[in-house]
């Protein structure tokens, strides 16, 4: 529950926020009347399972009961916000302000305007995700995917065609990353670690785009993610976390302490 997981945080030391868990506990209330919920709200955040239908009938009624100035903001992590928000007399007022799971300890929000957000709306976002202690980033533009998922998909696709062509195991594929990449990534992006691997980010251009470009024109066509690499990439993983909700979650309660570790680390650096 919401309560348990404050109070562990809180006994951690890494609650956000002035007030304690109590204090926070007492601000949150459930409702299950639309009107009644949202009376009073200046900013709205949908977080209903990702289907479209439900989500578009959620908007559609915020639509009619919400004032000029609250802002309607949903969680989603792919629906583009011209499929959530198109035909909303309020468009002006929507956006995607997609979390990353999970949000606690992965501070990432990425903020995606329909064509017809107003600017001010997509400022107000930014600067309460700010606020609140996330880390926004604002996209000019929607695009499928948006830029978390798309980063993740080419990974998940070079990951997936490296295994299936046996170049590499399932498990020795994941250190790569965990032991390797994302040691850096934890930190830098893909563009500074450019910028830091050579004199500057034209002079790797120029030592490495050759070779860059080598590389990438091998790239395979995207891959079906199914058949045989399921069965091979599933066992690998199987044999390490079975399968089952007690070894899953034992295993996500685990990352979440390593998140919770790093997010200590970060903030620690950022202020020394």
């Amino acid at each position: 529950s919401v309560s348990k997981q404050m109070k562990e945080m809180e006994k951690s030391g890494v609650l956000k926020g002035a007030l304690s868990a109590e204090q926070q506990m007492a601000l949150i209330s459930v409702c299950t009347d639309l009107k009644a919920a949202v009376e009073g709200a200046t900013f709205i955040q949908e977080c209903t399972p990702e289907n479209l239908e439900l989500k578009k009938k959620i908007f559609s009624q915020l639509d009619l009961i919400v004032g000029d100035n609250v802002i309607l903001s949903s969680s989603t992590s792919c629906l583009l916000p011209s499929k959530l928000f198109t035909g909303l007399k309020r468009v002006k007022q929507c956006i995607v302000s997609h979390p990353v799971n999970p949000p606690y300890f992965v501070p990432l929000v990425e903020i995606v305007p329909h064509p017809e957000t107003d600017p001010s709306t997509t400022e107000r976002t930014y600067a309460l995700m700010k606020k609140i202690g996330q880390s926004p980033v604002k996209l000019n533009r929607e695009i499928e995917g948006f830029v978390l998922n798309r980063l993740q998909y080419a990974v998940i696709s070079e990951a997936w065609r490296l295994v299936d062509e046996g170049v590499i195991s399932p498990t020795d594929l994941d250190l790569v990353m965990s032991d390797g990449l994302g040691m850096r990534y934890a930190f830098i992006g893909p563009l500074e670690t450019m910028h830091l691997n050579a004199e500057g980010v034209s002079n790797y251009c120029e030592r490495y785009a050759e070779g860059m470009r080598l590389v990438l024109n091998t790239f395979g066509p995207v891959p079906e993610f199914s058949g045989e690499t399921v069965q091979k990439v599933n066992q690998a993983l199987s044999e390490k976390i079975p399968v089952v909700p007690k070894a899953l979650d034992a295993r996500r309660k685990w990352r979440d302490e390593c998140l919770t570790g790093l997010a200590k680390l970060k903030t620690q650096m950022k202020s020394d």
